[in-house]
């Protein structure tokens, strides 16, 4: 097995019980597996719903749940009624992060749940995360983090224990597509949402479409590059996107790469 992996397990072992922070991606995914396979019925994973989750995702997360066995909770939860988080300071996270954890923190206690766990890893110091501290104040523990795993530790181990998303792209929620200060809406929300949902459609694999006010910034990974040039593609990509209401669509010729609009924070 990937290295990490026994030193991941003898720390879960370690846990009388926990509630899973379960967004159904790579590394929440992998908690959940090896939580489950360890701690059996004193493990819960739990979904939060808000306008920043969309709903393709809380179907897989649903699908991973059931392939995992784990007992699947949904919880709902609205951000931008969080104080301070519409207005997209570079804080945002924090609040975001310290109203699930609160509620986590409040769920486990009801349900007679020790821990609560999150899919923080080794890389993710490596990024601006204002939400980490939510973490330490909660008293949130990342498992992942503690046995030192990186991405690529994680999606070594996930294809070596056989779950299916092991090389699934990263994602984060809608309101990483605002830059910092631009304020967050229903409406912009929509916008974007409506706007991944067509790339998606297309077949893209890696993207984000990034929020300017009325212009659409697309990022994509370089190996799909060359699709951006196709008339046909480009040109059903800009009818849709205007039809959102977007009055220009342009390619960031950087292509994705991983929190771009944190760029400006380690720029000051």
């Amino acid at each position: 097995m990937v290295n990490g992996y026994d030193r991941l397990k003898e720390i879960i072992a370690g846990i009388d019980s926990c509630v899973v922070a379960f967004s159904g991606g790579v590394d929440s995914t992998l908690i959940a597996k090896v939580a489950y396979d360890t701690l059996g019925e004193k493990v819960i994973a739990v979904t939060a719903t808000s306008p920043t989750y969309p709903l393709f995702e809380l179907q897989e997360a649903r699908s991973r749940a059931r392939e995992i066995g784990v007992r699947h909770l949904v919880i709902e939860s609205d951000e931008l009624k969080i104080p301070g988080f519409s207005k997209n300071d570079r804080d945002r996270c924090y609040f975001c992060k310290k109203e699930l954890f609160t509620k986590l923190k409040g769920l486990a206690g009801e349900m007679g749940f020790k821990d609560v766990l999150d899919g923080t890893n080794k890389d993710d110091l490596s990024d601006f995360r204002p939400g980490r501290e939510a973490a330490r104040e909660l008293g949130v523990r990342s498992p992942l983090l503690e046995a030192g795993l990186t991405k690529d530790d994680i999606r070594d181990i996930s294809k070596a224990l056989g779950i299916d998303n092991w090389d699934k792209p990263p994602y984060a929620c809608l309101s990483s597509r605002f830059p910092y200060g631009m304020e967050i809406d229903q409406s912009g929300l929509e916008q974007v949402s409506g706007a991944e949902d067509f790339m998606r459609s297309l077949g893209f694999k890696l993207f984000r479409v990034r929020h300017h006010k009325d212009t659409a910034r697309i990022e994509i990974g370089t190996d799909e590059f060359h699709l951006m040039f196709d008339r046909a593609i480009s040109g059903l990509i800009v009818k849709r996107f205007k039809e959102l209401g977007y009055h220009f669509v342009v390619l960031d010729l950087e292509g994705y790469r991983r929190g771009s609009l944190n760029s400006i924070v380690y720029a000051d």
